[in-house]
């Protein structure tokens, strides 16, 4: 995440990386179109309504520009004037930053607030379905104006301009913005209006929230989601059921939104989980695997694969001779294109569509030869929820990354399926089950692959009456209205300086995502009543306590309007927690007493009650007032007068400080004798001077509160060295040094007091803090480690509190440590190996913080490679406060001196591949690697002989000699895959040769067909005059490939990726350079056929990052 500008406060979001950005007049503005909204006014509306604009700025010049950022030309939206903000090179990043603010804001009334729902959008010019576009919502005020991205887009995509984001060196961005008023947002009750409730955006959990809403309002799933067992000592935050019925229960009884904290706990997610937007039919497929891994052996087993299963049939014909075959095969949800389709039944058209497989595409059907043929797909059943997920996102290799598809793409209302005498239907299909459905729910994405956001159409009981679920906000809505927009596709604006010239044409970024139909003949059981006695006793009983503790805390806070804190500092604090808590200042206020106190009551009316709390009679107390100086430091400021202390609590409150969300916080000034009994308190006249005295003995290197002294403002520190003396404990005549703590943020300041000067002189007043110490012997200074006060206490700023994680759980805190940032290494090292209770600290190894990707950086810290602690948390001019540690089984000195081979070991060609790690001296050689491994497998006999293999993208590219050095292998870009030589590979005649095998298919990219690889290649050898039907016998029974299965492979000659088809009768040697070893990455046979076990593509806004749900009851974790 970039740094934050200093002035203002980072606010979470849905959209991690966004900010308000530093406010600065700037350069002239630049003009833009405005167009109104469609329903409603600007200027002269009610601003009770909502208003929306749409605006387009189209900035010329752009690459040419030299200023930081620029502004927009401003537009009237309510009873504001606003614009637009970019940073042409970005806001301390190498990203385009775009926000959106108002301006004017000292002229705004007191409490001015308005809810703001808008989206910001860089046109490409080229493809507008190419665009950028980002959504946000935030409520703005006087004190925070602008909102946006800091990160909208890499300038490298901006300004390349192949790309079609600058054309002609203009950039055309579109604004559309929809202003509340924020109190109408928050007053707005979606219970009171459609009787039903939201669910609570955790951060990025709207695709969850879209989710759970579809799922609940599905009566029979909540059903069986109530019938799940759970019991009394069940907690939400552990058990996916009792979370789930517990958020299930709130959605249908609660007056207000819901949170689904406990839910997501119950995966297994933390707060970073929360923050990272996955894919909703990802969340899907997961949470009902979960639930029915639950449901095993219960009375509702079944019962979520009775709701969402359907069948079809994978079918293959020959044309010319009788053979068929066929698979069944069971789905949760069907995944229908968009690209191409312009409706949902173009898309069951292409999913059915007949592929012919003939010319150089034959069909091998065993004993029949290469064959022409036929596939194809047919539904054997639907099942009475059918789930359509729309495939708005593909890769572009291109572009190398992931797009999404804004296509118009339209949706019945009423879906029938056996359309057209069931040509979806296959012929053992059931034709008395009618498979007419009603649309139920639409998921929405709005947005692109790099942010959006999610919400879901609904209509619960399949009624003309459809409602928007908009995380907490639910409203009824015109699906009609609606549909068009949900389609997706382009919309024309008219620019209004030039109405002459063609629309400008804007691509949707709203649109469906995920489709959900309720079968007609099963509605009546699919939307069921839920009765109370569906639900558990001891969830009833449960829930009614939180609601109960609810309405408390509730209760509480319309009475905090009421009260407020007032906290009361004494001596006891003072010695309590200098020297032991903190270092600087006086205090830390969260550690003192607090009364609750009625904010219109005088102040003197409590006197009474803190005189019994601390022992002191009314007569014996005097309060001082504390008060912030612009040094950031917080002292005790000035005494109350006996006026003041007859005002009320809110008005001493406002005395002493302007921030209405501090507490009244005062220093209660006690003079104790002896026996600690309170005593007269010294009168103090106009030329006295409360200071406060910290004392530091630097042979133990530690401080502690002296006291306090009125000093008359022309005497001199010299008059009360004496006083001092006896405050420490020292004799009368001790020499002391005495030096000022004038702040201690940003940086440290402390000064010299001259003796000799008055205390006026000396610059000293009320509040201010004096330090002393006994001076050390010049010739014992260097035995210290802080031999006098500046250094201890520059020695004290320097601290800082680090967490330390273990590497092999870089998400967890295993302990803390305050160290100072200049502390060496041996330092650090030594502190945490006493904290793990390792007796040689090096055996311990470190490693650092990234602060980007919140994890460990991808190579540790070298012993004593660094000078200091410092240098070890800095990353990019930004300090980390985490550390990564390992215990090493030998000291790290011997450990850099070796080389660590990561290796992957196989015992047979589709066997499960074991990781080993191999230590061994960096002028090891490969051979030495081997016969170590040797000794970490299991080998098939004992004089087997291994080899090392390099492996990239599913291809050999080498196979190691024994005698190469290690000291240059590369493990982190290859695969290091050791096997078992087998022994006819061992000896290789001339009329013998090692080829390279390789699974493949063909895939479909920008109109072309290429050869994509996956799965385990391996070495074979063949034999001159050896037929490839023979040679097709040993690969079937070295993978171990069913009869039925192999048939369907296709073998092929594969030269720099073009792929020549084998005949059985064709000699494969011929294809190969001659005999011996022949493996090279561009020359391979390769095996045609179908990936198994896929891997699924990156969805919107997921790319590499997956939905996990981690089991509680393990150590384990499902991980798709």
């Amino acid at each position: 995440m970039p740094p934050m500008p200093s002035s203002q406060s980072h606010n979470e979001h849905e959209h991690m990386n966004i900010f308000v950005p530093e406010v600065m007049e700037m350069e002239v503005p630049i003009s833009m179109e405005v167009h109104e909204g469609t329903s409603n006014s600007m200027k002269n509306q009610p601003v009770e309504d909502a208003q929306s604009v749409k605006i387009t700025w189209r900035i010329k010049d752009f690459s040419r520009l030299s200023m930081t950022k620029l502004y927009s030309s401003t537009y009237e939206l309510g009873d504001v004037t606003w614009r637009l903000l970019i940073f042409p090179k970005g806001n301390n990043v190498d990203f385009l930053s775009m926000y959106m603010g108002f301006i004017d804001t000292a002229n705004l009334p007191y409490g001015w607030s308005r809810y703001a729902h808008f989206s910001l959008t860089i046109v490409n010019q080229f493809h507008s379905s190419n665009s950028i576009r980002k959504e946000a919502k935030h409520q703005l005020n006087a004190g925070e104006s602008d909102w946006g991205f800091t990160s909208f887009m890499p300038l490298n995509d901006l300004y390349d301009t192949s790309r079609g984001f600058i054309v002609n060196d203009i950039c055309v961005i579109e604004a559309e913005i929809t202003v509340y008023r924020a109190t109408d947002q928050y007053l707005y009750n979606s219970k009171r209006e459609t009787s039903y409730v939201g669910l609570k955006n955790q951060g990025a959990t709207c695709y969850m929230n879209s989710l759970l809403q579809m799922l609940f309002h599905i009566s029979y799933f909540r059903k069986v989601v109530y019938h799940m067992t759970t019991s009394v000592n069940d907690e939400p935050s552990t058990s996916i059921p009792m979370a789930l019925q517990s958020l299930f229960y709130k959605l249908q009884h609660s007056e207000s939104s819901v949170g689904t904290k406990d839910l997501t706990r119950s995966f297994g997610w933390d707060t970073h989980h929360a923050f990272l937007q996955h894919d909703v039919h990802e969340l899907n497929r997961v949470l009902c695997e979960k639930l029915e891994e639950k449901m095993k052996r219960t009375a509702v087993e079944g019962a979520i694969q009775h709701l969402f299963e359907g069948h079809h049939k994978n079918y293959l014909e020959c044309i010319n001779v009788d053979y068929k075959s066929s698979r069944q095969e069971s789905f949760y949800d069907l995944q229908l294109d968009v690209k191409g389709c312009h409706d949902v039944y173009a898309s069951f058209d292409k999913y059915v569509a007949v592929e012919h497989l003939d010319g150089d595409n034959k069909y091998h059907a065993g004993q029949y030869g290469l064959q022409d043929a036929k596939k194809g797909v047919l539904f054997t059943n639907f099942p009475p929820v059918l789930q359509l997920h729309l495939k708005r996102f593909e890769y572009q290799f291109v572009r190398d990354g992931m797009v999404k598809i804004n296509d118009r793409y339209e949706f019945p209302l009423e879906l029938d399926l056996d359309r057209d005498n069931g040509r979806y239907l296959s012929p053992e299909a059931n034709r008395r089950v009618r498979n007419l459905y009603t649309l139920h729910s639409v998921l929405v994405h709005s947005g692109g692959v790099q942010g959006g956001h999610y919400y879901a159409f609904i209509r619960p009981t399949l009624s003309n009456q459809w409602y928007k679920f908009d995380d907490e906000r639910v409203t009824k809505e015109d699906i009609i209205k609606a549909l068009d927009e949900l389609y997706g596709g382009e919309e024309e604006h008219v620019m209004t300086t030039n109405p002459d010239n063609a629309p400008f044409k804007f691509t949707r970024q709203s649109n469906a995502y995920m489709l959900v139909y309720i079968r007609e003949s099963d509605k009546g059981k699919i939307l069921c009543d839920i009765h109370d006695r569906d639900i558990s006793h001891h969830l009833k009983e449960r829930l009614k306590r939180e609601q109960k503790e609810k309405e408390l805390k509730k209760k509480q806070k319309a009475e905090a309007d009421k009260y407020m804190t007032v906290k009361v500092v004494t001596d006891e604090d003072f010695a309590r927690q200098i020297g032991k808590d903190i270092c600087f200042d006086l205090v830390d206020h969260a550690k003192v007493r607090s009364f609750y106190v009625q904010k219109l009551k005088p102040f003197h009316t409590y006197k009474e009650e803190i005189a019994r709390e601390f022992l002191a009679p009314v007569y014996f107390q005097r309060f001082w007032l504390w008060g912030k100086r612009q040094n950031k430091t917080h002292r005790p400021n000035r005494p109350l007068t006996l006026l003041e202390e007859s005002y009320t609590v809110s008005h001493l409150k406002r005395l002493s400080s302007k921030d209405p969300n501090d507490d009244l916080q005062l220093f209660l000034e006690v003079e104790r004798a002896q026996n600690l009994r309170a005593g007269p308190l010294p009168d103090k006249e106009s030329d006295d001077i409360l200071l406060f005295f910290k004392l530091y003995e630097p042979e133990k290197g530690e401080s502690r509160y002296a006291g306090r002294l009125f000093v008359k403002s022309y005497y001199k520190p010299s008059d009360i060295l004496e006083k001092l003396n006896q405050l420490a404990g020292y004799a009368p005549d001790e020499k002391i040094e005495l030096f000022e703590e004038i702040r201690f943020d940003p940086t440290l300041m402390c000064t010299y007091i001259d003796t000799r000067l008055t205390f006026t002189s000396n610059q000293l007043e009320d509040g201010d803090i004096v330090w002393y110490q006994k001076p050390l012997p010049a010739q014992t200074r260097r035995l210290f480690h802080c031999p006098d006060i500046p250094s201890f206490l520059e020695y004290q700023h320097s601290l800082q509190v680090i967490h330390f994680r273990s590497l092999e759980r870089p998400e967890k805190d295993e302990f803390c440590l305050q160290l100072s940032k200049f502390d060496s290494y041996d330092e650090v090292v030594k502190r945490v190996a006493n904290q793990l209770r390792v007796d040689d600290p090096s055996k311990l190894r470190l490693t650092s913080h990234n602060i980007y990707s919140q994890r460990p950086k991808a190579h540790p810290i070298r012993y004593r490679g660094v000078e200091n602690l410092l240098e070890i948390l800095l990353h990019h001019d930004e300090l980390s406060d985490i550390l990564y540690f390992e215990v090493l089984d030998i000291p790290l000195p011997e450990l850099q001196e070796l080389r660590i081979l990561k290796l992957a070991f196989s015992y047979a060609a589709r066997s499960k591949l074991e990781t080993h790690s191999i230590r061994l001296p960096k002028e090891s050689t490969v051979g030495d690697v081997l016969e170590h491994l040797k000794e970490k497998v299991k080998l098939s006999h004992p004089n087997a002989e291994l080899r090392l293999l390099q492996v990239f993208s599913h291809k050999i590219y080498k196979i190691y000699p024994n005698s190469e050095k290690i000291a240059a292998i590369n493990d982190n870009r290859w695969t290091l895959r050791a096997e078992e030589i087998p022994e006819e590979e061992k000896f290789l005649s001339s009329s013998k040769c090692l080829i390279h095998v390789c699974h493949f298919m063909h895939e479909d990219a920008q109109n072309q067909t290429r050869i994509k690889n996956f799965d385990e290649p391996f070495l074979l050898v063949i034999n001159d005059g050896e037929t490839l039907s023979r040679i097709k016998v040993r690969v079937q029974n070295k993978l171990q490939v069913q009869d039925e299965e192999f048939l369907k492979w296709r073998l092929a000659f594969v030269s720099h990726s073009q792929a020549k088809y084998l005949e059985d009768s064709d000699i494969l040697f011929d294809h190969f350079q001659g005999s011996g070893i022949c493996v090279s990455s561009e020359q391979y046979l390769g095996l045609e056929h179908s990936n198994n076990t896929p891997r699924r593509p990156p969805a919107a806004n997921q790319l590499q990052r997956y939905v996990c749900v981690f089991c509680k009851n393990s150590s384990n974790y499902d991980l798709e």
